[in-house]
């Protein structure tokens, strides 16, 4: 602008002579990324399956924090998860209306053989000494995943039934609950039936109704 050429009236030079010697040096660019408007949720909790939950759906978090208190940063469409000012990692939103899914970055998941004092292996393992159909509930919880972790609570809440109640008796509300329209039966639908006596038509003197005593 023609202004900006014109001389100082008691100094030398000009307000343009003196940016360009003096202040143009010192600009930095502008952000390549515009700026987001964001809001923070503090002292969340990393869950035992290795993710947060935020909205109804779950994110996954580095297992190494399984445990930990974490905090969000929120942007119109990205969640990220921080510890002591740390970015940990980052996932896109779900859509409003979206509930019960998981975001999981491979980066999150734990390598080799020692993550946690569960894996599927042990939870098959309890499974088996149950019998058949606990076998097959575990197998298809976790076939109804993306990541065998995420069943991990899912199993171990359906095979804990098997310690209040005898084995023959879990197998029977298994069983029950697989012939139902259920594909995948988790806990809320075993735990009614091992004491409704008269669903699975057994006599109360029936030595498989009688829990086991720990």
């Amino acid at each position: 602008m023609p202004i900006n050429r014109e001389p100082f009236q008691k100094r030398a030079g000009s307000r343009l002579s003196v940016f360009q010697a003096e202040e143009k040096a010192l600009l930095r660019p502008l952000p390549s990324v515009p700026y987001e408007i964001s809001r923070w949720i503090m002292g969340r909790r990393v869950q035992k399956n290795g993710h947060v939950v935020w909205e109804k759906n779950f994110y996954s978090a580095p297992y190494a924090q399984i445990g930990q208190g974490v905090d969000l940063r929120l942007t119109a469409q990205v969640l990220e998860i921080y510890r002591n000012h740390e970015r940990l990692t980052s996932h896109l939103l779900f859509g409003e209306h979206v509930v019960n899914e998981y975001r999981t970055n491979d980066a999150d998941q734990p390598q080799g053989e020692k993550y946690r004092e569960w894996d599927s292996v042990r939870i098959r393992a309890w499974a088996t000494r149950v019998g058949p159909n606990m076998v097959t509930v575990v197998n298809r919880i976790f076939e109804a995943v993306p990541v065998e972790e995420q069943g991990f609570d899912a199993a171990l809440a359906a095979l804990r039934l098997s310690r209040r109640y005898s084995s023959e008796r879990v197998e029977r509300a298994c069983q029950i609950a697989l012939e139902g329209r259920i594909r995948s039966p988790r806990y809320a639908h075993l735990r009614p039936i091992p004491g409704d006596r008269t669903r699975q038509g057994t006599h109360p003197q029936d030595s498989s109704l009688r829990t086991h005593r720990t």
